[in-house]
């Protein structure tokens, strides 16, 4: 039974809420994704540079660490055998990049000497991973 003093007024929906739970869990969504990037180098303490760009991800990744251990795409891999395995690697790719990860810590000579072993392939491009410094 309706009391005679209670207003008809209409029924609203309040979607103010509704809007507060989408947006945390859109900032959930975005956070977490943010770990889903895939290193394809080992962990080496990359040099830092103020105008580091970032690259697409390549097919190949050289790292070089601090005892001067060279592996490609996480393998163990000798000096001699770079330009080689990269060849065969780039061979049915599209993308021709190669990217470097050297720690900080190893000498420019083994670096320099990586690079060339790489430019011996044919239409590859090198490029080296740094961070981007603050």
């Amino acid at each position: 039974m309706r009391l005679p003093e209670e207003p008809d007024t209409p029924f609203q929906i309040n979607i103010v809420p509704m809007i507060d739970v989408v947006f945390a869990i859109l900032t959930f969504f975005i956070m977490s994704s943010l770990y889903l990037t895939r290193s394809e180098g080992l962990p080496v303490n990359l040099p830092s540079a103020t105008t580091a760009k970032l690259q697409q991800s390549a097919p190949v990744t050289i790292t070089i660490d601090p005892n001067g251990q060279i592996a490609l795409n996480r393998q163990a891999i000798d000096l001699e055998q770079i330009s080689n395995q990269v060849s065969s690697q780039l061979a049915n790719s599209d993308n021709k990049l190669v990217i470097i990860n050297a720690d900080e810590q190893v000498s420019h000579g083994q670096v320099v000497a990586v690079m060339d072993r790489v430019r011996q392939v044919n239409g590859a491009r090198i490029a080296i991973q740094t961070q981007r410094s603050q």
